[in-house]
């Protein structure tokens, strides 16, 4: 019954206990908050509905609300608490986890959620005022969203500068979010539309540094004086960055502008530590993966009620693997829109999909783990899409697959596996 959940810190409408509503729950069990989702159904004196999945009964009296949840197992769990405007606090009775015979009281808050705006999906414009540089559940939420919105706001660079040059956080990819993503609950897939990423400011920051993981002894020999910054010019109109203060041979030097986000992910479960935003997972992270651009979509488990989404560690330019420690650092404005996927096992890695492919994101602590899980996350893709059995997705990927190195530069590693969707356009069940 515990999944883990997030306390959703915004402003409400006052409003007494209505006929049917939501509520995030947080639950003290023993210093570990789980969050859960409560939902309340009246019926004069009689309250019925489910926290966390599972079936409750009980009663509102006053301010008073009682109510018995009774899990899977058919354990039960006692809630007694007073509602306080779009508040509920109370103690909750738990069974022992370790003891049949025993109970444990645990306290319990909770804080009602809005209902959906009426009417079409909306477009909300945020300013964030505050970065984060963890990925986490523990964190209030800057904003609420509903699946077909669209969010209009901005990252700071990797060190923490923003569109001005202006440091406004710790170093070490601050986060813009999270973003709760009303109906989002563990067990769904987030989907995330990148619809516009707009570079904000004429310059970037990278290295003249090449990732150990990509050095051999002799060359690593060579590369003891690297590691010194590069400042980068940045020019939109012309589609182009140039080194600021070039070498004789790079002078004519020119990479094409590609804005990506390094940083995209949701917060992990209960029971997992929060990540740092130099790290990756399976809830995404610090992918650094370059097809992570304007016009691509991606899809990350869920893991928390709302999600929770994080975003930022923006790049003007990266080649495959940030062999540099640094890509082009900067800050960007970025727009996207969410969707929420029900009903189907989430994804076991993040997948990004693009107009012309299909991409799964292996991430490990070696290339060959990576490797790994980016090819079963692929086979699972064409199972649930696809309907393959593995000895077709074995014919399909030995003949179509394309491995790119995808981060070099973490703790982790990265390997995309990639088909082209036109190859797969045929075998694409009816309907789907």
């Amino acid at each position: 019954m515990l999944r883990s959940l997030s306390v959703l810190l915004c402003c409400l409408p006052a409003s007494a206990l209505a006929a049917s509503e939501s509520w995030l729950m947080t639950t003290d069990l023993w210093g570990n908050p789980a969050y859960q989702l409560l939902t309340l159904e009246r019926d004069g004196k009689r309250l019925s509905g489910e926290l966390d999945g599972d079936a409750l009964n009980g009663e509102r009296t006053g301010n008073a609300v009682h109510f018995v949840v009774t899990d899977s197992r058919r354990q039960t769990y006692v809630f007694d608490g007073q509602v306080k405007g779009e508040s509920l606090r109370g103690t909750a009775d738990y069974p022992d986890s370790n003891n049949p015979k025993a109970r444990v009281p645990h306290v319990f808050s909770a804080r009602l959620l809005p209902s959906r705006p009426s009417g079409a999906p909306r477009v909300h414009d945020f300013t964030p005022t505050s970065w984060s540089n963890e990925f986490t559940a523990h964190r209030a939420p800057v904003l609420t969203v509903w699946p077909g919105d669209t969010v209009r706001t901005s990252t700071l660079d990797s060190g923490g500068m923003d569109a001005k040059g202006v440091t406004r956080a710790l170093f070490g990819n601050p986060q813009t979010g999270p973003f709760f993503i009303a109906t989002a609950n563990p067990g769904d897939t987030l989907a995330i539309r990148i619809r516009r990423l707009k570079l904000n400011r004429t310059f970037a920051d990278s290295l003249d540094s090449i990732v150990g993981r990509a050095l051999t002894t002799g060359l690593a020999a060579k590369a003891t004086e690297l590691g010194k910054p590069v400042r980068w010019k940045l020019d939109p109109e012309r589609g182009v960055a140039t080194p600021e203060t070039p070498t004789e041979r790079l002078k004519t030097f020119t990479v094409p502008l590609r804005p990506m986000l390094g940083g995209l992910a949701v917060a992990p479960g209960f029971g997992a530590a929060p990540l740092s935003t130099g790290d990756t997972g399976r809830y995404g992270g610090n992918m650094d993966f370059n097809e992570v651009v304007e016009g691509n979509t991606v899809y990350l488990p869920v893991a928390q009620p709302g999600a929770l989404l994080y975003l930022g560690d923006a790049h003007a330019a990266q080649g495959d693997g940030e062999t540099s420690q640094y890509a082009l650092e900067t800050s960007m404005d970025v727009e996207f829109t969410v969707d929420v996927l029900h009903g189907k096992p989430p994804p076991s890695t993040p997948r990004v999909e693009s107009p012309t492919h299909l991409m799964t994101l292996g991430q490990g602590g070696s290339l060959d783990d990576a490797l790994r899980s980016a090819t079963q996350g692929m086979t699972q893709w064409l199972e649930q899409d696809y309907g393959l059995t593995l000895s077709e997705s074995a014919q399909v990927l030995g003949s179509s697959v394309q491995y790119v190195v995808a981060n070099l530069a973490g703790r982790s590693v990265g390997v995309a596996a990639k088909l082209d969707k036109a190859r797969l356009q045929a075998l694409r069940p009816a309907g789907k």
